[in-house]
């Protein structure tokens, strides 16, 4: 008789999506390490990824009940709605580190399993026309080999997703130590919508896709990119959420 995990990689096959075969491979949870396991086992998403209530308008965490922080109603960001999946913490730093940096493509189905887990994340999915990942330069894209964000938006809607419709315009030097002014400021004509297709976004949906958002630089300013091509509300949704106050 064959094992349970060997007919399921059948039937997912079957069904043409060989995608989520990954999730029926006996493997190790590179969180506890137990076997076998998904490479990300539901007991370690349980734990640390449990949802937590946070601001609509930024992603960050909230001490009482309410849609959004005092910052965003004092001023409104250019996004409609703000999701991520858990905080940029341990286990997860090291897991996106491993995805983005050592050329471990192969976690963007486990991560991509994980960003649906946050609250809304299906439904914000289902009502969109368009996935747009955040665009890495061309400079960025050969050091890599891949845009991580193009990835987890295949993944996450495989038939909304384009590559192709938010274009990076430039390379910008690394935002990782800069504040978030420095950050805005580095970002300034880095995007731009593809204009022999910027007909396609009026009056769309979009959702945006990134891996970490920090102090949100990146996707706001690729949502008022959005926005001034006449897109009709723009969303984020992103693996994980650094909450220093200073990154706010």
């Amino acid at each position: 008789m064959w094992p349970k995990w060997f007919k399921e990689i059948g039937s997912t096959l079957k069904v043409h999506r060989p995608d989520r075969a990954w999730h029926w491979l006996p493997s190790r949870c590179a969180v506890c390490r137990s076997w076998p396991q998904s490479p990300l086992c539901d007991a370690c998403i349980s734990r640390f990824a449990q949802p937590q209530n946070r601001c609509t308008g930024c992603a960050l965490p909230l001490p009482h009940p309410a849609k959004r922080c005092g910052n965003c109603l004092k001023t409104p960001p250019p996004l409609d709605l703000c999701l991520t999946a858990t905080a940029y913490t341990w286990p997860w730093v090291d897991l996106i580190a491993r995805y983005k940096f050592q050329q471990q493509a192969g976690w963007a189905g486990p991560l991509a399993t994980l960003m649906l887990s946050a609250p809304w994340a299906e439904d914000t999915l289902d009502a969109a026309d368009w996935v747009l990942p955040i665009p890495l330069s061309v400079q960025r894209l050969a050091e890599r080999g891949y845009n991580q964000s193009w990835l987890l938006a295949r993944q996450l809607s495989p038939h909304k997703a384009d590559a192709h419709l938010l274009l990076r315009t430039r390379d910008t030097p690394s935002q990782r130590s800069l504040p978030r002014a420095e950050r805005l400021a580095n970002l300034v004509d880095a995007f731009a919508v593809e204009p022999l297709r910027a007909m396609e976004l009026r009056g769309q949906r979009v959702v945006l896709i990134d891996d970490v958002m920090t102090s949100g630089a990146s996707l706001h300013t690729a949502a008022r990119v959005l926005r001034q091509a006449g897109v009709a509300s723009v969303s984020a949704l992103v693996l994980a959420r650094t909450e220093t106050s200073s990154n706010a």
